[in-house]
């Protein structure tokens, strides 16, 4: 039998008039948040569902048609790429591109984070007077946006005789001040200073106790950010388009990317689909290797304890 008063038992449900408006509201929310989640999911894979389509098919159709279903010419568009990316007559040498990109990322993700855990090794576990001081100068740092020192920057790589070279791509990553920011936090919860301290008893040197003691317990945190440095240099545009030459041997993949978008109606359609194809497996392969760190990195530095 229903029931007037909200603190009373619904007949034959056991809950009361209020905790069942409380579990309509609570499905409610849970439909809006997986609508909106569906909707995003949605918005960021179609995209990526589009490219894997269109790499699939010729030229002629990408142009007059648009359809969710792939088509019939995946191996005749990777010849194409194959034929345009390989020898000295090489006209888009995507695989190069390639190359040199996974170089200066492989570089830059390891010695950006190593620096960068070293620099929040020291404010951790030592004390000075400019120890907040310089805190406070790196999280400055990480709020000026790089193209605010691009133009002295290049001027500079100018002058040093560095233009279309890697130095200048590798070095300027090397104060990463986001990094440093995101290991200090880990440090902060999961390393204790009993062990650091226990180590200086045992007479092991500074840098002893920190490649070997404290660099496996950061092991979690640190793969997460090498994992995002790595990305964040093979997509990197903006620096290599002011220092690399597009003509050039040394070009990154941004760069050659950035190319085929600008020759995309000039040229084979399906062959530029199929090179944007190519360009992104790398990072696939890293995120599938690697997606248990960044959970476990993200999780366990959320939380300092």
């Amino acid at each position: 039998m229903a029931v007037i008063d909200d603190m009373k038992v619904v007949g034959g449900t056991g809950l009361t008039a209020q905790e069942k408006r409380g579990h309509k509201i609570l499905i409610a929310r849970r439909i809006l948040a997986y609508t909106v989640l569906i909707l995003v999911c949605a918005i960021a894979i179609l995209p990526f569902l589009m490219l894997l389509v269109n790499l699939t098919k010729d030229s002629a159709t990408l142009r007059s048609t648009f359809s969710l279903l792939p088509g019939d010419h995946f191996l005749a568009n990777f010849q194409k790429v194959i034929d345009n990316a390989v020898g000295q007559t090489a006209s888009k040498p995507i695989f190069r591109a390639m190359l040199n990109s996974f170089m200066v990322a492989s570089v830059t993700c390891l010695t950006s984070v190593y620096i960068a855990t070293l620099t929040a090794y020291g404010l951790y576990a030592y004390d000075f007077r400019l120890k907040k001081a310089a805190f406070v100068f790196i999280m400055v740092i990480l709020m000026v946006p790089t193209q605010v020192s691009a133009l002295g920057y290049v001027d500079m790589v100018t002058k040093m005789g560095l233009y279309n070279t890697y130095i200048p791509l590798i070095f300027q990553s090397l104060a990463a001040p986001g990094v440093f920011f995101f290991i200090k936090q880990y440090m902060e919860s999961s390393l204790p200073m009993e062990i650091v301290e226990a180590g200086r008893i045992d007479g092991g040197h500074e840098f002893y106790i920190f490649n070997f003691v404290v660099m496996p317990i950061l092991k979690p945190a640190m793969a997460v950010q090498m994992i995002f440095q790595f990305v964040a240099s093979w997509n990197n545009y903006f620096l290599p388009q002011l220092i690399m030459d597009n003509s050039s041997e040394n070009q990154t993949l941004p760069l050659l990317i950035a190319s085929l978008e600008s020759e995309a109606y000039a040229m084979d359609l399906g062959q530029s689909y199929m090179s944007l194809g190519i360009a992104i497996i790398p990072v696939i392969i890293i995120y599938l290797c690697l997606s248990k760190f960044i959970i476990r990195g993200v999780a366990l530095g959320s939380v300092k304890g």
